[in-house]
């Protein structure tokens, strides 16, 4: 294969960038040690906290703690489910208009898999962490919900593109 002639479209080079770059903050997150990483999800569990419970500071200290963990591990697996999604949302922008049950969508699962069951075994070698199967189901599911999410802005796209098409046929000039 002659490399020279592949040419990538704008779009495609720009959607690739923001995967490679989801990608990197995805790494980057899993180079957090356990206290790093808790010191992170901590500073948006005191936030939701803060807004879901009214009368926490009231709760006793050991309350406070246990409500906060419940917390603070909902939050951890929505950052993965969150994270996944715009990595679905972006791999599947560049792989670019295709049918829902294709070879290409099936691909673009595949790299979100590899990339999720890559970034667990990542995290296995940072200390505190630990490499879980069940977070990779999380961002594998994160990964086809932005997958569907992209399939369906590309339908709207087209059904937009299409009436405006039409809507401009059907005009008369104007003299």
């Amino acid at each position: 294969m002659n490399f020279k002639s592949v040419k990538l479209s704008p779009h495609t080079l720009f959607f690739a960038v923001l995967s490679v770059l989801c990608m990197i903050i995805i790494f980057c997150f899993s180079m957090e040690n356990s206290d790093e990483s808790s010191e992170t999800s901590g500073k948006l569990t005191e936030a939701a906290v803060e807004i879901i419970v009214d009368d926490y500071e009231a709760l006793p200290h050991n309350e406070q703690a246990e409500l906060a963990d419940k917390i603070e591990h909902i939050i951890r697996k929505l950052a993965h489910f969150s994270l996944y999604t715009v990595l679905g949302f972006l791999v599947s922008c560049t792989a670019g208009k295709r049918k829902l049950f294709s070879k290409a969508s099936a691909i673009v699962l595949a790299i979100c898999f590899i990339y999720a069951c890559s970034d667990e075994l990542h995290q296995f070698f940072v200390p505190g962490r630990a490499c879980q199967f069940t977070d990779v189901l999380i961002d594998s599911t994160g990964a086809l919900t932005g997958i569907l999410i992209s399939m369906a802005a590309f339908l709207a796209i087209k059904i937009f593109s299409k009436n405006n098409h039409e809507s401009i046929k059907h005009k008369k000039p104007v003299d």
